[in-house]
C-alpha cells in the first residue's frame, strides 16, 4: 500500500468527535430529525423528508410523491427532488465541519442536476461522498485554503428507476487556527 492510501484509509477510519456523534444520534433519530426540520428546514418538515440511512460514508434521504410536493404534470415537483437531494449531501458536509478544530464554514457553490424520468413515487436519493467531504475539510482545515468539493446523488423511485442525478460542489474553508 502506498503511503498516500494509508494516510486515506486512516482517515476514513478516524473515529468521528463528540459533536459528530451527537449531530449523528440526532439525524438518525426520526422524532430528532423531525424536531430539527421543523427548527431548521421547515419545508423539508411539511414536505415529509426524511433520513432513512446515515453515517459518516453515506446518507439516503427519501421525499414522498403526493399532494405537497408534486407538480401539473402528476409527478414530484423538481424543488421537492432537489431539497431530497441536497439534504443528503448537506448532512454528510455538516457532519464532517461539526466540532472540527479549527472551525470550518461550508456552503454550497455549485449544482448540476439530470432529472431522467417522471418521478411518481417515493423518491430515495442515496450519497456515498462522506469520505470525500471529510478529507476536503481535513485539507482545507491544513491549507488554511479553500477546497471545492463535488458530491453525487443518486434518486430512484422503489421499483430502482432513477429519476434525477445532482452534484453538489461544496466549498470548505477554515476560519483560522
Amino acid at each position: 500500500m502506498s503511503s498516500a492510501t494509508i494516510e486515506a484509509t486512516a482517515a476514513t477510519n478516524r473515529p468521528l468527535n463528540p459533536q459528530q456523534q451527537a449531530m449523528l444520534g440526532q439525524l438518525k433519530s426520526w422524532f430528532l430529525f423531525k424536531l430539527f426540520a421543523f427548527r431548521e428546514l421547515p419545508l423539508g418538515f411539511i414536505s415529509g423528508m426524511a433520513i432513512k440511512e446515515f453515517n459518516r460514508h453515506k446518507c439516503i434521504t427519501t421525499v414522498p410523491y403526493g399532494w405537497l410536493t408534486r407538480n401539473p404534470f402528476k409527478s414530484t415537483y423538481f424543488a421537492a427532488l432537489a431539497m431530497a437531494a441536497e439534504l443528503s449531501n448537506g448532512s454528510l458536509a455538516l457532519l464532517a465541519v461539526k466540532g472540527h478544530e479549527p472551525s470550518v464554514a461550508v456552503i454550497i457553490t455549485g449544482l448540476q442536476a439530470d432529472f431522467i424520468k417522471r418521478a411518481t413515487d417515493v423518491t430515495t436519493f442515496t450519497c456515498e461522498g462522506g469520505d470525500l467531504l471529510f478529507d476536503a475539510v481535513k485539507r482545507a482545515a491544513e491549507t488554511g485554503e479553500p477546497v471545492e468539493q463535488p458530491i453525487s446523488t443518486v434518486g430512484r423511485m422503489p421499483d430502482g428507476t432513477v429519476v434525477a442525478k445532482f452534484t453538489f460542489t461544496w466549498s470548505f474553508k477554515s476560519r483560522g487556527k
